[in-house]
């Protein structure tokens, strides 16, 4: 038995399965959003990000999966550096980003075109995709929206439809921003439960305290562009 195997506790940590490191990006024009901001996730987390309006947790997310490219620092996804656009094509098939509106991400006539668009695109047949529909539609409890346009559909709705679009694609990670962000209360508690039922790790964008208390392994905060633990979720 290798002692890691024997939970050594001087043994080498598993590595990240996301890390940023040293991270400066600005947007033409404009004062750095992000200085040096550093951040790794470990496998199981869920880690909440929070921080001012305007300090640059959006913009760290698209970073993350090649959205965005910094001018400075490092990220390194998978156990691998992720440097050019072509290095990021496989981070967003592991690393499914929710965007904080859903219309951002909603752009298919039916709610099933929506989920099905993803594993379509990442090569599945026409009948895996449509499994995968159904598969996650029923897990969310959203079978009866299958077949409504999209555009209809209600913010919560809307906000659980992105949401089922980005598991279908199976994701190692989920990156969500603002994800309870304009719900009400019973949708909002909903997302919650959904969130904390799920196997994958995750950051977590929330202004919300007791929605990171409720979900949260660990909580950073990103200020002056930089990120520092959060000692109150």
């Amino acid at each position: 038995m290798s002692p890691a195997d024997a939970g050594d506790p001087l043994a080498d940590p598993a590595p990240a399965l996301l890390e940023t490191s040293g991270i400066v990006f600005a947007y033409p024009g404009r004062p750095r959003v992000l200085d040096g901001a550093s951040l790794a996730l470990a496998a199981g987390e869920r880690l909440c990000l929070t921080g001012p309006n305007g300090a640059g947790k959006s913009t760290l997310l698209q970073i993350v999966v090649g959205l965005l490219v910094p001018q400075a620092g490092t990220v390194t996804a998978f156990g691998r550096a992720r440097r050019e656009e072509a290095d990021f094509h496989e981070v967003r098939c592991l690393a499914g980003l929710v965007f904080q509106d859903p219309d951002d991400q909603l752009f298919c006539p039916t709610v099933a075109e929506d989920v099905a668009f993803g594993p379509l695109n990442m090569g599945r047949s026409r009948a895996e995709a449509a499994a995968m529909v159904e598969r996650v539609l029923a897990k969310l409890g959203l079978a009866h929206l299958r077949d409504r346009v999209t555009h209809k559909l209600s913010g919560g709705e809307k906000r659980l439809v992105t949401l089922a679009a980005v598991l279908a694609m199976e994701p190692r990670v989920l990156l969500l921003d603002e994800p309870t962000n304009g719900l009400d209360e019973p949708t909002a508690a909903r997302v919650t439960d959904i969130l904390i039922g799920l196997p994958q790790a995750m950051i977590v964008v929330s202004h919300d305290p007791h929605f990171r208390k409720k979900i949260a392994t660990r909580t950073v905060r990103l200020g002056d562009g930089r990120i520092v633990p959060e000692f109150s979720a």
